[in-house]
């Protein structure tokens, strides 16, 4: 006989399976501190990538001003600036990055939570069949 709220609920639960629950099972399979070390590591290399590449194409559009400027200017205070922007611009990305992280984490475990809830659920009403 076919239980009318066993197969809702069964549907509600293979329709986050197949969705956000993917994405969900993936972020719960790591502790908080992990998950958000692991983003902050992705995004401290991609503030170099994108550090490196605007740097190089600032420093291509003013190649001419740069090279006329080259002996005569403090390259270590020049040093000093770029590493100063280049510091600035990974801090700001990683605090962005863990305030993200902690986010999407705290909301993928609540979902999970949820699903483990209702699969006890269906579980017991497998149970109460018998």
């Amino acid at each position: 006989m076919l239980n009318e709220e066993r197969i809702i609920l069964m549907t509600r639960m293979a329709s986050y399976e197949k969705g956000e629950g993917k994405e969900n099972v993936k972020v719960g399979n790591y502790f908080r501190s992990d998950y958000i070390a692991v983003q902050l590591l992705k995004s401290i290399v991609c503030g170099t990538l994108v550090f490196v590449i605007l740097f190089g194409l600032y420093v291509f559009y003013h190649y001419e001003e740069f090279m006329q400027e080259l002996y005569n200017m403090d390259l270590i205070a020049f040093a000093q600036n770029v590493l100063f922007y280049f510091v600035g611009l990974v801090a700001g990305y990683g605090v962005l990055t863990y305030l993200v992280s902690s986010w999407r984490y705290a909301k993928a475990k609540k979902s999970l939570k949820c699903y483990y809830h209702n699969l006890k659920k269906l579980n017991s009403l497998y149970n109460d069949m018998q």
